[in-house]
């Protein structure tokens, strides 16, 4: 593990159109991982349009890692069925919320940056990051991958920021 910089709260909000992996319909939960650690939201039963508004916290260090996410079908007699799965970097966040310490930045709503999605990402639209209530905030929409349909929305939030690099005085 890299230097400590602080925690991610990953709220997943909700998902989109996923695939049906049972009869009519699935039993989503998504699987979320960075680095070695790995969270779990709970199974919304019996829906491809879950609603979950759950939070789980992941510690962050540096170097700054990809946050992965995977959906599954929760099965009872058999392996669960995969959903899908999105990848977003979470560079952008830490550097947004460096930059923010570095500029000052304190009038809520501020837009610290803008993600746009490309081939690099899974952004299924534009995602801003934002300083809101007090902190760096990032919500976006990941498109699933390897899976006929499905789209999740996540609000990404660091808290603790990690400090500014030290500025060398000039001589």
């Amino acid at each position: 593990m890299g230097e400590p910089l602080g925690l991610v709260k990953v709220i997943v909000v909700q998902g989109k159109r996923l695939a049906v992996r049972d009869f009519k319909t699935s039993d989503p939960y998504v699987i979320l991982k960075l680095g070695n650690q790995k969270v779990k939201t709970k199974v919304i039963n019996s829906c491809l349009n879950p609603i979950w508004n759950e939070e789980l916290t992941l510690s962050l260090t540096e170097p700054v890692g990809v946050l992965t996410l995977e959906v599954f079908d929760k099965d009872h007699f058999k392996a669960d069925d995969e959903m899908g799965h999105a990848e977003v970097s979470l560079q952008p966040l830490v550097s947004a919320a460096r930059l923010r310490q570095i500029l000052g930045v304190a009038t809520e709503g501020t837009t610290l940056r803008k993600v746009i999605p490309d081939s690099d990402n899974c952004l299924a639209m534009d995602s801003s990051i934002k300083w809101v209530g007090g902190e760096v905030v990032q919500d976006v929409w990941l498109r699933l991958c390897e899976v006929e349909s499905g789209e999740i929305e996540l609000k990404l939030k660091l808290t603790d920021p990690p400090p500014p690099p030290p500025v060398s005085p000039s001589s």
